[in-house]
């Protein structure tokens, strides 16, 4: 993933400290750096560390499965997600933030921009570097009433602003300007963030358009169709990462790329939520067009697999399927979108993304022994369209050795697993949602 996309074939990367150190050939650096410690790679295929660029850190993975997917994206907020939130502790925060942490890690997500559900930032902030993800974490904002954690403008500005002078740039967790966003905030809370994100420079993500409904809001509101409103008030620009973006016109596409917005698209929550991407969604010309896309996976119970390479192959496939054209975009550019113009959609590009003397190591060892490697073809086709996060053997973040052989190494997966099973049956009691299931379940004797 350098500027030239070489794939190198018998490579080593030598690492010192959080960064990489060089990369080329094995014997090379061996004889550079002898005795060094190794971690072998054999029959192995090494990437970046994959960009998840819309993750719901809290909530929804503490009801994974949960909510129905024969119900409206509406139904599911407003009898599902907000009565969680409402009943939802910091405790629920914090452990829902590191299940959800662990399972990106273990498919090859090293650095997780959080979507925007989080009450107490500092407990989300400690899963994540327990875990040892690298990533953003903002706060619930918005400024309607009616809704857990509303506040005025100039209170959630504040709250945003308390945020990012605790996680300041540069650190493994940094604080990011995170509304909401639909409609759900005022012009005077999204212009307010807009200048707060660009004095800061700490960036900003918001969502707008999934469906028809912010369209509908906006034109009822303003007159205008949303991104349309956001150019008239300052706050599109390269500052901004915009989550979905599917029902957008031509003038709004037009919008967003003369602004250098970025999207982050989770095409696999727009089909588990019957969006209409396969309808409205302009992502692949966006990206063809130079536009800033990175892939996201959005929430337990929409995207509900928090894995970027299965995303990736569904983000290829839908583009070259709805423009009934297969030399539209294929696997290298799903694995660009996975990694470099991932990050630098979500503005990391020059720290993460590739593999390239002075960034941070921020690595992936694929196991390519499996049958869906063999035999050996382009590294890219089998990357996107063969494999999954399944074939994920070992993590580094920041240098740092997090998942081997499968596993984290940062957590007890355990006895993450049996505090998970407890506080989710407590979280949904609290909330008063009772599961439903289609079919009978029947205890067996």
């Amino acid at each position: 993933m350098n500027p030239r996309r070489e794939v190198l074939i018998g490579g080593a990367v030598a690492i010192a400290g959080e960064r990489i150190l060089a990369v080329g050939a094995t014997g090379e650096l061996r004889a550079r750096w002898p005795g060094a410690a190794e971690l072998d790679a054999t029959d192995c295929v090494v990437t970046p560390g994959l960009v998840n660029a819309h993750q719901h850190l809290t909530g929804d993975p503490l009801v994974r499965a949960c909510i129905p997917d024969d119900i409206t994206s509406q139904e599911a907020v407003h009898r599902w997600a907000v009565p969680i939130h409402r009943a939802h502790t910091a405790e629920d925060e914090e452990l829902a933030a590191l299940l959800a942490c662990v399972e990106n890690l273990r498919n090859g997500v090293t650095t997780i921009v959080e979507a925007g559900t989080v009450a107490h930032p500092e407990r989300v902030a400690a899963a994540m570097t327990r875990s040892g993800v690298r990533g953003t974490v903002g706060v619930w904002g918005w400024d309607v009433e009616g809704v857990p954690h509303s506040a005025p403008a100039a209170e959630v500005l504040e709250r945003l602003s308390e945020v990012i002078e605790s996680y300041p740039a540069g650190g493994l967790v940094e604080g990011r300007v995170t509304l909401v966003g639909h409609g759900l905030a005022s012009d005077e809370l999204l212009a307010g963030a807009a200048e707060l994100a660009r004095r800061t420079g700490a960036g900003m993500t918001m969502h707008m358009s999934p469906t028809r409904a912010d369209v509908d809001h906006y034109l009822a509101r303003s007159g205008r169709r949303p991104l349309l409103h956001l150019a008239r008030l300052g706050v599109l620009g390269p500052h901004l990462l915009l989550a979905h973006g599917v029902w957008l016109d031509d003038a709004e596409v037009d919008a967003l790329l003369d602004s250098g917005t970025a999207v982050a698209y989770c095409p696999w929550a727009y089909l588990r939520l019957g969006q209409g991407v396969t309808r409205a969604g302009r992502h692949a010309e966006i990206f063809t067009r130079s536009g800033r896309i990175a892939l996201g996976c959005d929430a337990a119970n929409a995207g509900d697999a928090a894995d970027i390479l299965r995303t990736a192959a569904l983000a290829v496939g839908l583009a070259k399927d709805t423009a009934v054209d297969p030399t539209t975009i294929g696997a290298p550019e799903g694995l660009e979108m996975a990694t470099i113009r991932g990050a630098e959609a979500i503005g990391m590009a020059d720290r993460i993304g590739s593999i390239e003397e002075g960034k941070l190591a921020d690595l992936v060892v694929h196991d390519a022994t499996g049958p869906q490697w063999t035999p050996r073809g382009d590294v890219a086709h089998q990357l996107i369209w063969s494999s999954d996060g399944r074939n994920v053997r070992d993590v580094l973040v920041g240098g740092r050795h997090v998942v081997r052989r499968g596993r984290c190494t940062t957590v007890d997966e355990h006895a993450l697993r049996e505090r998970a099973i407890t506080s989710s049956a407590g979280l949904l009691r609290r909330a008063g949602i009772a599961v439903r299931h289609r079919w009978p379940h029947l205890r067996s004797h």
